[in-house]
């Protein structure tokens, strides 16, 4: 999506830990604690390939093969400022009508299709819209 439109779009990241996932909150914990250390990203690529998988030992495995700081990380995936963090992205969640994951925005309209190729379309017709 960036390559195709590099600049014109910005893709941002909302936690919304799911409370039926019972390692989606400690999940989010340990995505702010590497995003301290500029691993967000690949945090973050790696608690999705994961999802299935995810349990305290994971996450820690996970930043472990990152070769993040580890007792940074620890201190980090307990911070209390970036569990407010979560909370306030959860509670502008709840305000918007996010009800899973993942929901997708564009220019703050809900999203239905999430295909790479629908995607790019809104997107496409979006911009030719914001010219006229």
């Amino acid at each position: 999506m960036l390559e195709r439109f590099p600049q014109d779009v910005k893709i941002v990241v909302k936690h919304y830990p799911l409370n039926s996932h019972r390692f989606a909150f400690p999940a989010a914990m340990g995505a702010m604690a590497a995003k301290t250390q500029g691993k967000f990203w690949e945090f973050h690529a790696a608690l999705l390939e994961n999802h299935n998988a995810l349990n305290e030992e994971k996450i820690l495995s996970i930043a472990k093969e990152l070769g993040l700081d580890m007792a940074r990380y620890q201190g980090d995936s307990k911070s209390p400022a970036n569990r407010a963090f979560i909370l306030e992205d959860i509670s502008g969640a709840r305000k918007v009508g996010v009800r899973g994951t993942p929901t997708v925005f564009i220019n703050g309209k809900t999203v239905k299709g999430r295909s790479l190729g629908s995607l790019i379309n809104i997107i496409a017709a979006e911009l030719e819209n914001s010219k006229q």
